[in-house]
């Protein structure tokens, strides 16, 4: 049994669901989102609730669809209320991060700024080497938040480079002069 799958989701109040051709819906205050629901898994609604079940529950892979799909939902309802949101913090000298338009220009030590696309659903704000990112879907903020940090990956060495705020860079004693 998948304990994740088992519990079921409550909706707040101004959250509505819609489930129709193998997809489901969710919307609330901050927006939208809409996922294709896998074959193997049945989602239900009635009244504030949603649920996640499958037709075998013995079947490894039914359990492991069962679970995900759960934890997708629910984290479908978190999204249209409250947003999921990350941080990352450029650290360099003369590294900066400005938003050109709908784009962002990342300076972080090349010999060309690097621009970035940002995709629809997601807003970007900068605030001097901090850079966050905001969404309705864990998904696509995470998948930002992971190609904003490939522009420049933090070094062990001096710990230049982009990373998130949270994250703790194991820093590397650099070559120590020869003794004789």
């Amino acid at each position: 049994m998948s304990r994740i799958g088992k519990q079921t989701i409550e909706m707040p109040q101004g959250v509505t669901a819609n489930i129709a051709d193998g997809s489901i819906t969710v919307t609330g205050p901050k927006g939208s989102i809409k996922r294709i629901i896998h074959p193997l898994v049945q989602v239900t609604l009635a009244e504030n609730t949603l649920s996640a079940n499958v037709a075998n529950t013995e079947n490894k892979t039914e359990r492991s669809l069962w679970g995900t799909f759960a934890s997708h939902v629910k984290n479908m309802v978190i999204g249209v209320t409250d947003g999921f949101k990350k941080q990352l913090e450029i650290n360099g000298v003369g590294y900066r991060v400005a938003m050109q338009g709908k784009d962002l220009k990342v300076e972080a030590g090349y010999s060309h700024p690097v621009i970035y696309t940002v995709p629809e659903g997601i807003t970007i704000s900068t605030e001097k080497n901090i850079i966050t990112i905001e969404g309705v879907d864990k998904e696509k903020v995470g998948q930002v938040a992971a190609e904003i940090r490939k522009i420049r990956k933090p070094e062990p060495y001096k710990g230049k480079g982009i990373k998130y705020v949270d994250e703790i860079i194991r820093r590397k004693a650099g070559k120590s002069a020869k003794t004789a």
